[in-house]
């Protein structure tokens, strides 16, 4: 992998994660004028939960045409000034966080066209180091608590482009999710490691290698969820050895081709990849991606409406054994 570094007219940072070496940066033509974000952190005094106000990103762009994809290279409109890349990372011009924390978007692909399913397995591992890469940097950051490397697909979710990407975001703050992981894994020193061992003896594994193991939790909260667990205790992507990476490439990938075989049509999804926080829990908590969907039947989404949105007591309609199976014999 061969980076380059440089900025984008509003100063802020562009970096190319090229396969082969020689990039020369196109200068931003564009002159814009740097967007001030405001956003504000709140936490609620009930359940001590972090809320982020982010008014400004109302305007950011909605679903243009693809002849209007700031995604796109080199275009009018795009973020992108090279006329070609392999993955390129850059901070959103429409970021959630002001003052610590920091918002990037991950670019899988100049093409407009294809998906992360699709992609050829040297790519893939390109995004897996890119991913690596910045999750580095950004826990250096002063203020982060946390990176969040992930992916939605599909208008269903509420993606705003559809060109292949995916965010990073670098909290100012350790989320819910993670506040409650930790304290149930300093409660039961193991428990990731003891979660894979009941999963590998069981009937919900999807796909497996001699380094990652994928499969439907037993308490699966979405009508198709994946957990892909790492065999080693890593705390997060900068972690994970090459030959790890190599098979994550090859796993992940065919996990998305899988998911969108199961209704015959691209899937809905969120990809999420939880690492440990920067600077707590680290022997707690191992890398896991979380992959889920909205989509219970080929006609059909799961809305989460009073019992979910209102006492987060999750009802699925799907039993995880199910989709577990379905997704293990869909044919590629």
């Amino acid at each position: 992998m061969h980076r380059t570094r440089t900025r984008l007219s509003d100063g802020r940072e562009i970096v190319y994660y090229d396969e082969t070496p020689g990039r020369v940066p196109v200068a931003d033509p564009r002159r814009l004028a740097r967007v001030e974000p405001v956003s504000e952190i709140r936490r609620d005094p009930l359940t001590g939960d972090h809320v982020t106000i982010t008014a400004h990103r109302n305007a950011r762009t909605f679903l243009p045409p693809a002849d209007r994809c700031p995604l796109c290279p080199g275009g009018p409109a795009s973020e992108i000034p090279d006329p070609s890349y392999d993955v390129v990372v850059f901070e959103n011009r429409f970021p959630s966080f002001a003052g610590d924390g920091r918002c990037e978007v991950v670019c899988f692909t100049d093409d407009h066209s294809t998906s992360m399913a699709d992609l050829p397995v040297t790519r893939f591992r390109t995004v897996v180091d890119a991913w690596a890469d910045r999750t580095a940097e950004l826990s250096a950051l002063p203020g982060v608590a946390q990176v969040f490397v992930f992916e939605n697909r599909g208008v269903e979710i509420g993606v705003t482009l559809h060109h292949p990407h995916g965010q990073i975001y670098a909290y100012p703050f350790v989320p819910p999710r993670t506040e409650r992981v930790l304290a149930r894994a300093a409660a039961r020193p193991g428990l990731f490691g003891d979660v894979l061992e009941a999963e590998l003896a069981g009937p919900r594994v999807v796909l497996s290698g001699e380094h990652w193991t994928g499969y439907v939790p037993a308490a699966a909260r979405w009508p198709v969820e994946v957990h892909l667990t790492p065999h080693r205790h890593v705390p997060d992507l900068p972690a994970l050895d090459d030959a790890e990476r190599d098979e994550l490439a090859a796993l992940h990938r065919d996990l998305l081709r899988r998911c969108d075989a199961l209704y015959g049509a691209p899937l809905p999804y969120v990809a999420g990849w939880h690492q440990a926080p920067v600077g707590e829990g680290r022997d707690l908590v191992r890398l896991q991606l979380q992959l889920f969907s909205v989509r219970r039947a080929p006609d059909k989404l799961k809305y989460l409406a009073g019992s979910e949105s209102g006492m987060g007591a999750w009802l699925n309609d799907v039993p995880p054994e199910d989709a577990a199976a379905r997704l293990r014999e869909v044919v590629l």
